[in-house]
């Protein structure tokens, strides 16, 4: 009985070691591979477009968490793409929710030649005739995220750039790999804010600014 355990726990082995053999060379392609050198390069390339602005359509938006005294680095700014810019008179604050469509997306990879969409208000290509807005807390939003809605006005339709700094950082989230660069498109179609006054318009409770 002793020599057929030890038999078989060699044969055990063996199967082991066979399977193990086969899954290091199934040629299988990692999907992020240098994902943090390739983030940081990528969005140091987008940073240098928008500080060229060569056909005046980029901004670079310093992280509205830093104070003006700070000194900063690329990592602390977002840039900004306008895609179609909005007719909006106020901005929504850092305490206002807002009704927005977007797209979150991540920089081109092996199987994802635009780049993985992590989440999204919605589906195929963007309508904003058909689009639902969805509804969210502006502090509640990553940083870069949280920056950009604070300098959108109604109507502004942006593609933001967010390096991973002012994102989920170095250690991501369920979705999203760590030291991710996140790309959403994003349109601002209301904002609320109760009981405050804001340009040429006011928000008693319970409405929403479209305008």
């Amino acid at each position: 009985m002793k020599r057929y355990n030890i038999i078989f726990a060699a044969f055990a082995l063996m199967l082991l070691s066979v399977f193990a053999s086969c899954s290091e060379d199934d040629n299988t392609v990692e999907e992020f591979p240098d994902w943090q050198n390739r983030n940081e390069a990528y969005f140091a390339d987008i940073y240098e477009q928008a500080k060229a602005n060569a056909d005046g359509t980029w901004k670079l938006i310093r992280s509205y968490a830093l104070e003006d005294t700070i000194p900063t680095t690329n990592d602390d700014y977002i840039a900004v793409k306008v895609l179609r810019a909005g007719t909006g008179s106020g901005c929504p604050m850092f305490s206002d929710s807002v009704k927005v469509n977007y797209r979150g997306r991540l920089i081109p990879s092996t199987s994802y030649a635009d780049g993985y969409v992590f989440d999204e208000s919605y589906i195929g290509e963007y309508n904003p005739a058909t689009a639902l807005p969805s509804t969210m807390y502006v502090g509640g939003t990553v940083d870069g995220f949280a920056t950009a809605l604070q300098y959108m006005h109604i109507g502004d339709y942006w593609r933001v750039y967010i390096p991973y700094w002012l994102g989920y950082g170095t250690s991501g989230s369920s979705s999203i790999p760590a030291y991710s660069t996140l790309i959403f498109d994003i349109e601002l179609v209301a904002y609320y804010r109760a009981g405050v006054d804001v340009p040429d318009t006011r928000a008693a409770e319970g409405v929403w600014i479209t305008e």
